[in-house]
């Protein structure tokens, strides 16, 4: 979106909740910035200033709302079409990359020097990586603070700010209060019951669709890694400091979160990972608008708006699932999938068997290795390693299969293929279909549910040319990829709507 003024003021005029995370409103009379759907007065336009992010409205010495509270709105739904650089290191300062590695670690992921990298997150986001980052930063500090009990000092750390003057400063700049202000204002709200629990509410622009999302996830679930209980998803995560567990409830206007970590530190990446998961940063009047135009997918619009893609916590994981659902069904590759999940469990044990020097009832994960346990009993999903040491047994499908999934951990491990949410799309496609064992619907696929990419049609799926043939469209792969052009740049969302009218 341009930053048009008129369109801009229109949009705050309205209170129009479509454009929260679109840009942010500055008012100089007052000093604040605030979402577009602040239910303030509307300021006048001389005191109207436009923000293409947060960082940028703090940079300018504004400070956050009180009562719109613009840091939770939905993230901008750009970052999920955009594959340049911009929108890589937007994806990537969401997930830490800068709070763990540096900018010379974002810079180097993009393959840019960190010169150019701060111009031009600065022409388009008004604020360089480090800015960008310490708005988020602050965001997180306020979540803690809100939510939890502990102390400031590991408030702080947990945020990723490197001092506590650091933190107590950002603070009220950004809120124009204490720390301690903050809680203060929490008031009676108690925090959720244990350590390391976290409860919050993630924003999403309605429609959504919710038990489309959840009829997807369950059908797919893998038992002691994910499930769907009474409206809720559950799953383990396998995090840059540690583990966690999330519960997802959505409800009228956010998804409730409810997050339990073994490391504070992993709280931006892991609701950066839930948002992705359930494609909560999509703009659904947009996507449902463009593919409404087609006759044959309109009645599917007007029965079960705002379907979004079901996306990944975990690019290696999808990768894992994909192979292994090639050519398969839904049902055959879950219990493939269990049985390998099974086989690294008695590895596990036996390992945790072997180590005499491990405390007992301590999890393996704590004691260097890369087990996936979470504080709650669900795990995530094994990682590239932990699949290399898995002999042959332990598969329990052709050797094909087999070798393609081992090739592909060992292109993981030695970085020759990243599946991470910032990747370069086109690359990291062109990577996976050099090893052996995937083809271009194990890797469009993987675009399309990993990466991110909201342009991606599976023309020669079973499922998908079912659909079609189901709501009259042309049902083999080069004339659907023909008459799918209308629905550029939404195919990924159109190929869900074909997989459910199958």
């Amino acid at each position: 979106m341009e930053m048009d003024f008129e369109r801009c003021y229109r949009a705050v005029d309205s209170r129009d909740q479509r454009f929260d995370g679109w840009f942010y409103t500055g008012v100089t009379s007052t000093g604040i910035y605030c979402r577009p759907s602040c239910p303030a007065i509307t300021p006048k336009r001389q005191n109207v200033r436009f923000f293409p992010s947060a960082a940028a409205a703090q940079g300018a010495g504004l400070r956050a709302c009180r009562r719109c509270r613009p840091d939770a709105a939905p993230g901008s739904p750009l970052w999920d079409v955009r594959a340049d650089v911009v929108g890589r290191a937007m994806r990537l300062i969401a997930d830490g990359v800068v709070d763990r590695d540096g900018v010379p670690g974002l810079a180097s992921r993009l393959g840019y020097t960190e010169r150019h990298l701060h111009r031009m997150l600065s022409a388009e986001m008004g604020a360089g990586p480090l800015a960008l980052a310490r708005a988020q930063r602050a965001q997180t500090a306020r979540i803690l603070i809100e939510t939890t009990d502990l102390a400031m000092a590991e408030i702080a750390f947990a945020a990723g700010f490197g001092s506590v003057r650091q933190f107590n400063d950002t603070l009220r700049e950004v809120y124009a209060s204490a720390p301690s202000d903050l809680r203060t204002a929490r008031g009676r709200q108690q925090a959720p019951a244990g350590a390391g629990t976290i409860a919050l509410r993630l924003a999403y622009r309605p429609p959504l669709h919710a038990r489309a999302l959840l009829d997807f996830l369950a059908v797919r679930a893998l038992p002691g890694v994910e499930e769907v209980r009474d409206g809720t998803y559950h799953r383990g995560l396998r995090l840059p400091h540690g583990t966690g567990q999330v519960a997802l409830t959505p409800a009228d206007g956010h998804v409730a979160a409810t997050l339990r970590l073994a490391d504070l530190r992993d709280l931006a990446p892991a609701v950066a990972r839930c948002r992705r998961l359930l494609d909560l940063d999509a703009d659904p009047a947009a996507i449902d608008a463009t593919l409404a135009a087609d006759p044959a997918l309109a009645p599917t619009i007007t029965a079960e708006p705002g379907i979004r893609v079901p996306r990944a916590v975990d690019g290696f994981e999808q990768a894992v699932r994909a192979i292994i659902g090639q050519q398969v069904s839904v049902t055959s590759a879950r219990t493939t999938l269990t049985r390998l999940l099974a086989a690294h469990a008695r590895v596990d044990h036996e390992v945790d068997e072997a180590d005499g020097d491990r405390t007992p009832g301590q999890p393996h994960d704590q004691r260097g290795g890369t087990g996936g346990g979470a504080p709650g009993g669900l795990r995530g999903f094994l990682s590239a390693e932990e699949l290399l040491s898995l002999p042959d047994s332990g598969f329990g499908m052709p050797g094909g299969r087999r070798e393609a999934l081992r090739g592909l951990a060992r292109a993981v491990v030695d970085g020759t293929v990243d599946l991470a949410p910032g990747v370069d799309r086109e690359e990291a496609v062109r990577r996976l279909l050099a090893l052996p064992g995937i083809g271009p619907w194990t890797a469009n696929y993987l675009a399309m549910r990993a990466f991110g990419d909201p342009d991606v049609l599976l023309s020669s799926d079973l499922a998908v040319r079912r659909g079609a043939a189901a709501l009259g469209l042309p049902d083999t792969p080069t004339t659907l990829d023909r008459y799918a052009e209308r629905w550029r740049p939404w195919r990924s969302y159109a190929t869900i709507r074909l997989w459910r009218a199958a």
